[in-house]
């Protein structure tokens, strides 16, 4: 396995190694414009993500045969979160990854909230991706309730962005996990499809089978916030997902199932009548009810408060108490994806310690993202009790749930270095590896001298890719996206940066949905000479070995 992975590294770098042959003395048809500036690509840093900072490196070197300049900054999580989220105009390019989560078993998040035009400015679609076709696709798919044609339409958004490249597709990952089976009944772990053991399920049932009753579990991330309005792609949203229940959940299988709701039914194709559990109190003793759960669908839509959540509720029109268990839910228009896109997802908040904060923010720049909730009070089965910054959160299992832990805490430890993160798992500092970025095969060797050790690989729902900003020039031009992305061979990709435990990619819908998946999107053309042709196409001319615009481009921003 080992000479596998070096030999595809050396063919990685012998096939983009082929785009230096380009002239630096090209006979020029018509005069070039501009040289194109220095082009950053962030990232990671290496000791946190080597394998993404690996396809980093190799990506770098495949663009600086086309006669670019590239340099890639390594840098903690939250700093490359601030640059890239909240300073939306300022970057080029970006490693970036979604993470593989329940409710993105529907590929309704991932194709319209990623990439539909309104949820440009201050949404998920952080590259300022803009075509109004697709946007077209993206809310046909939305309304359309018979499987086979939403299928086709879904389809149909997984070839425009394919065509577009707003993103560079590298991998969905084959995640793998590691657990202590003496520590943790392997019975009682849950491998859900796209997620693997590192779930919902898992966290809730994991049985202990001895002393130890702590689950200690580890992640290569620091923490952006723990904040029932706020979505993180990584650690963050484990956290809250055991913190605060929702209506529903999506179950190993995939599918939604009721959860806080315990029962569902819709009238018609538009009115949604839903029944809570008996019994239900957030952690501070308080009960929940009927009119929390409304106000936790109408938070997202007070204003700008909390707009990553905000698209998930735009379909509400009028949410009505009919008794003291039940609600009624009316939409704007019939949405398929309704129950794991919207139920599935948004937290449910109390109103009584929610309310004011959200009242007082709406006089406030600031919005509910940024908000520190001190007690972090939820309904869900476990309850928060600390979090040391850098270091690690501690949750306690809610005794008073309906669905109890079986464990005593969730402890989650920020280990920043994946070599660390092996040491602890040899040394039983952590029992449960839930984060591993490194070489899989050192995992394996490990697990293969220590029989306590069991492994699990997973492919993933989610997926790795490079990030074009597609607002900044020359990432504004669809060719020349198309060129940078089809120069990096993706069948060496996997094999080069993930040591071959990766599946390649060129679609946000990952090959584990198989309904929803489109196989015409690969295999792609890649390598040197696609990219020449399609810079040549687009009027892009290198001269002594320095990527130009067509003929009266300038530049207009700084490197």
């Amino acid at each position: 396995m080992r000479d596998f992975v070096k030999q595809t590294r050396r063919a990685f770098l012998s096939s983009v190694a082929a785009t230096a042959v380009l002239a630096p003395g090209v006979v020029l048809a018509q005069e070039a414009g501009e040289p194109i500036r220095d082009i950053v690509i962030w990232a990671r840093t290496q000791a946190a993500n080597p394998q993404a900072y690996t396809a980093a490196q190799l990506i770098a070197q495949a663009w600086e045969g086309l006669g670019l300049n590239v340099e890639i900054r390594g840098v903690p999580r939250p700093q490359q979160s601030d640059v890239v989220w909240y300073n939306r105009d300022s970057w080029d390019t970006t490693m970036w990854q979604m993470v593989g989560r329940p409710e993105r078993s529907d590929p309704d998040e991932l194709v319209y909230n990623l990439f539909h035009s309104t949820t440009a400015e201050s949404g998920y679609n952080f590259v300022g991706y803009n075509n109004p076709k697709f946007d077209a696709v993206a809310e046909a798919q939305r309304i359309e309730t018979d499987d086979n044609k939403r299928q086709a339409l879904i389809k149909e958004a997984q070839e425009i962005l394919a065509a577009d490249q707003p993103y560079m597709m590298l991998v969905h990952p084959n995640k793998v996990f590691a657990y202590n089976k003496t520590v943790w009944d392997p019975a009682s772990i849950v491998e859900q499809p796209g997620l693997g053991i590192k779930n919902f399920w898992t966290f809730v049932g994991a049985t202990p089978v001895g002393d130890q009753k702590d689950m200690i579990i580890n992640s290569s991330d620091e923490l952006n916030a723990i904040n029932p309005l706020y979505i993180s792609g990584a650690t963050d949203s484990w956290i809250t997902e055991l913190i605060w229940d929702r209506l529903m959940r999506i179950g190993p299988d995939g599918l939604p199932q009721p959860w806080a709701a315990e029962s569902y039914k819709w009238v018609d194709e538009t009115t949604l009548e839903l029944t809570l559990r008996d019994g239900m109190t957030w952690h501070d003793g308080q009960p929940v009810t009927v009119e929390d759960v409304i106000f936790s669908f109408e938070a997202p839509a007070m204003g700008d408060e909390a707009p990553m959540y905000k698209p998930f509720v735009e379909n509400i029109t009028a949410m009505e108490k009919v008794d003291d268990k039940t609600l009624k839910m009316t939409l704007k228009e019939p949405s398929a994806s309704f129950l794991t896109s919207t139920l599935s997802k948004i937290n449910l908040i109390p109103e009584h310690i929610w309310g004011p904060i959200l009242q007082d923010l709406l006089t406030k720049p600031e919005n509910a993202e940024a908000y520190v909730e001190e007690g972090r009070i939820g309904s869900g089965p476990f309850k928060y009790v600390d979090w040391s910054v850098q270091d690690q959160v501690v949750l306690a299992a809610n005794e008073d749930h309906w669905s109890a832990p079986k464990m005593d805490r969730w402890i989650l430890r920020i280990v920043l270095n994946v070599e660390a993160a092996l040491g602890m798992l040899r040394s039983g500092e952590l029992n449960f590896l839930s984060d591993y970025t490194g070489d899989p095969l050192i995992l394996v060797e490990l697990a293969e001298a220590d029989p306590d050790i069991e492994i699990v690989e997973s492919t993933d729902i989610g997926f790795q890719f490079l990030a074009f900003n597609n607002r900044r020039p020359p990432f504004n031009d669809a060719n020349f996206r198309r060129a940078l992305s089809f120069a990096v061979p993706r069948e060496l990709m996997d094999g080069a940066a993930w040591n071959g435990y990766a599946v390649p990619s060129n679609s946000v819908v990952s090959p584990v949905l198989p309904f929803w998946y489109d196989d015409k999107v690969l295999p792609i053309e890649t390598g040197p000479e696609v990219a020449k042709k399609l810079l040549e196409e687009g009027g892009y001319q290198i001269v002594d070995g320095k990527l130009h615009y067509p003929a009266g481009g300038k530049e207009t921003l700084q490197p």
